[in-house]
């Protein structure tokens, strides 16, 4: 018979089991259908929702891979095209800006002027720029942009004038105000310099000084020096050589030798000083020898008439433990 206990939990096991049964069944039913199609506007308006999300999180990489996912969806998406432009400069990649720019873009010229300026294309990004300035009111980042090129290819004096037209319009709490004022400073610097430093250094060149060194002979080229450094002389200068001296000659440093020590009378260090006594060659000599020498017998006290006493005798006389013989 079956205790009582246990046929409950069978009896209670019997509806669980069930249950996960008709569980299976009604996750295999859904698994058969069929899915339902995702539009193409809704696939692109979540690429974009999460487009806006990566850009607020700062994860440029990503935003421009969603970027690129929205384009093969929509080829023709000005949207999409106008963010991964903004992100690549972003990311400082000019020449990919450039490629996504391509030949005939006319609505981004702007960006494709700083994209050049920042790849150093100076004349190029200055012919674009005038373009700009024809065809259209200047705006303020082509004001920026052209006294960028303007400082760049050396023309500081136009440099300084429009950033001072800048400095006029900007607020003097932001951020772009301090920048205007270093980049005016570096131009005014510039032309302090030209106009002012140059002048006065080519003023202080007296005619004498001018005229020696437009006589004095070429200089020697550098390789000279480096042949003679290896024991080849070089081609003797005629003019003026006799009267230079003659190089100094360096000294060879003596060899300090310790307190005490006359060279070839005091004997040499031993070379094994510094190793250890059991590994040097002359540490198992004196292992063999037998303590004690030879000599005389141990205790051996002669006397007048030649005869031992006591001791221990080589000869086995009549010492102490030796036989006598009969």
């Amino acid at each position: 018979m079956v205790p009582k206990h246990r046929s409950s939990t069978i009896h209670a096991a019997k509806p669980v089991k069930a249950q996960v049964t008709q569980r299976s069944t009604t996750a295999r039913k859904i698994r058969s259908l069929p899915k339902k199609e995702i539009s193409l506007g809704d696939r692109v308006q979540r690429l974009f929702t999460s487009l806006y999300a990566q850009i607020d999180g700062s994860h440029f990489t990503n935003a421009i891979k969603t970027c690129d996912k929205v384009l093969r969806l929509v080829p023709d998406d000005n949207d999409a095209k106008q963010t991964k432009l903004f992100l690549l400069l972003h990311t400082e990649r000019y020449s990919d800006a450039l490629a996504l720019l391509g030949a005939s873009n006319e609505s981004s010229t702007f960006e494709r002027v700083y994209a050049l300026y920042r790849l150093q294309h100076l004349d190029e990004a200055a012919r674009l720029l005038d373009e700009i300035k024809e065809g259209q009111e200047r705006s303020r980042g082509a004001l920026h942009l052209e006294a960028q090129l303007n400082y760049r290819q050396g023309n500081y004096q136009i440099a300084f004038d429009l950033y001072n037209q800048l400095l006029d319009s900007s607020d003097p709490s932001s951020e772009e105000h301090s920048d205007i004022l270093t980049n005016l400073q570096a131009s005014q610097k510039h032309i302090d310099f030209i106009n002012t430093d140059y002048l006065r250094a080519l003023d202080g060149l007296s005619s004498d000084v001018t005229g020696s060194l437009e006589q004095a002979p070429p200089p020697l080229p550098p390789v000279l020096s480096h042949i003679t450094s290896l024991g080849v002389s070089a081609p003797e200068n005629r003019t003026g050589d006799t009267e230079r001296e003659p190089a100094p000659v360096k000294r060879v440093r003596a060899r300090r030798m310790p307190k005490g020590v006359v060279p070839g009378v005091t004997p040499p260090p031993d070379p094994e000083r510094w190793l250890k006594k059991s590994e040097r060659s002359t540490f198992q000599q004196g292992r063999g020898k037998r303590k004690g020498g030879g000599g005389a017998t141990q205790g051996v006290v002669e006397t007048a008439g030649g005869s031992s006493i006591g001791g221990h005798s080589r000869s086995g006389g009549h010492g102490r433990g030796g036989k006598r013989k009969k």
